[in-house]
């Protein structure tokens, strides 16, 4: 599924950057959410040990992503996937 996300923003941000029409999507890793709140000590354990920077991300870290995009400061960027997973890809 998501690499069809990717894919689809790839060749929107390609059609619609001659209207000035930017897209971009995120793509979170694992984020502590109530979802994740109930997970076991082990299986956290777990999971960080498959993150390159070894903890899950914040819920914060996704939205400042998101408000970048949504700013003038990204207004050279489009059919781009940003990574916010924690990983040194």
């Amino acid at each position: 599924m998501k690499g069809s996300v990717i894919a689809l923003t790839k060749s929107l941000g390609r059609e619609l950057g001659c209207w000035v029409v930017r897209v971009n999507c995120v793509a979170p890793g694992s984020i502590k959410t109530d979802m994740t709140a109930g997970l076991r000590d082990a299986v956290l354990k777990a999971v960080n040990d498959t993150i390159a920077l070894r903890r899950m991300g914040e819920p914060e870290a996704v939205g400042n992503v998101i408000m970048f995009l949504a700013s003038d400061m990204a207004s050279y960027c489009s059919g781009a996937c940003f990574s916010v997973d924690g990983y040194a890809t």
